[in-house]
């Protein structure tokens, strides 16, 4: 089955290079343009969460543009986090949580980020799938981030048959060699925005089609 991931990965780049050259992911960016950043990388993918990748690249740069360090946000008036923010879905909340994260940050870990996945999820409303972005993408860790992408095209092809993404993560963590845990979740996220999409997934350009569970179900019915 590993050797399979590998395979799956390999048609999942070639598919998307040949129909749409896709951007960058919002994190795979703020990786790139922060220089794995741990603490920018942890911000970005809270405010990531249930929002457009296009609209989360403009707010993290806006934000970033006066608050780029845990002190500095930390210590920011909630009422200007808010209004740099408040374009992303769900802004009060999510201005919050990346003020508390910031002096928590500040306060237990003397202003570093840990590469700790259990000290990690001691932040204030950091859960797996964040804590293991921050792995994969400012610390260069093995882990698989699951996110609503890799819980469905992972179920829909029939690698795991899960209810949760905490589920998915377990199962594909016994599956998938290590050597491949850091791509899965940038190779998935991509191709679930531009193939595999949540509803009218593009079935006909996808070379995945003839072992996928999800399209022997629905061309049969």
């Amino acid at each position: 089955m590993a050797s399979d991931v590998g395979a799956i990965l390999k048609k999942m780049e070639e598919t998307l290079h040949r129909e749409k050259p896709p951007r960058l992911t919002a994190l795979r960016g703020l990786q790139m343009e922060e220089h794995g950043d741990p603490f920018k990388i942890l911000v970005g993918t809270i405010l990531s969460a249930r929002s457009r990748d296009e609209n989360t690249t403009k707010v993290v740069n806006r934000l970033f543009a006066v608050y780029n360090t845990p002190e500095a946000l930390a210590k920011a008036d909630i009422r200007e986090i808010k209004k740099i923010i408040h374009s992303i879905g769900f802004y009060n909340v999510k201005a919050a949580r990346i003020k508390q994260v910031a002096r928590e940050i500040v306060d237990k870990f003397a202003g570093k980020v840990p590469s700790d996945i259990d000290k990690l999820l001691e932040l204030p409303g950091v859960g797996r799938k964040t804590a293991n972005c921050v792995l994969v993408y400012a610390f260069d860790k093995p882990a698989i981030p699951v996110d609503v992408h890799v819980h469905r095209i992972s179920n829909r092809l029939g690698l795991v048959s899960t209810k949760t993404p905490e589920q998915t993560e377990q199962e594909l963590l016994k599956i998938v060699d290590r050597k491949l845990w850091t791509k899965v979740n940038d190779t998935f996220v991509m191709y679930g925005q531009n193939i595999c999409l949540p509803v009218r997934p593009n079935c006909r350009a996808c070379d995945l089609k003839r072992t996928c569970r999800y399209y022997a179900t629905s061309s049969s019915s």
